[in-house]
């Protein structure tokens, strides 16, 4: 079990990170929450593959060349060394869980 005070950084939103390698398994796993519209990570990539899980709100993924409207319930899957961003299309919050294929999170930002 990995308790909430190990991967947490605010202590009343879901935003945090947990590393694999810490725990012995082989994903790793994000915690996005921001209420402002256009916060988002810039474009980068990774060398596995990462998916996201929109837990509530809208965003807008750019995954190489393709453009996603996504929001809550919705699922968007990144290849590896694709680049990709995301960003928040309000209105209100998004929350994403982004889980990543390895046991240790690698990006290489590209903005």
């Amino acid at each position: 079990m990995i308790k909430r005070s190990d991967w947490a950084r605010e202590a009343d939103q879901w935003v945090g990170k947990f590393e694999g390698a810490g725990v012995g398994t082989g994903v790793t796993v994000l915690f996005f929450s921001s209420e402002t519209v256009g916060a988002g990570p810039v474009l980068h990539e990774h060398p596995y593959d990462e998916v996201f899980i929109i837990r509530q709100g809208n965003a807008r993924f750019t995954v190489g060349d393709k453009v996603i409207e996504a929001q809550v319930s919705e699922i968007v899957l990144g290849p590896a060394n694709i680049p990709h961003k995301f960003e928040n299309l309000g209105p209100g919050s998004l929350e994403t869980t982004d889980i990543h294929l390895s046991d240790r999170h690698i990006q290489t930002d590209l903005e």
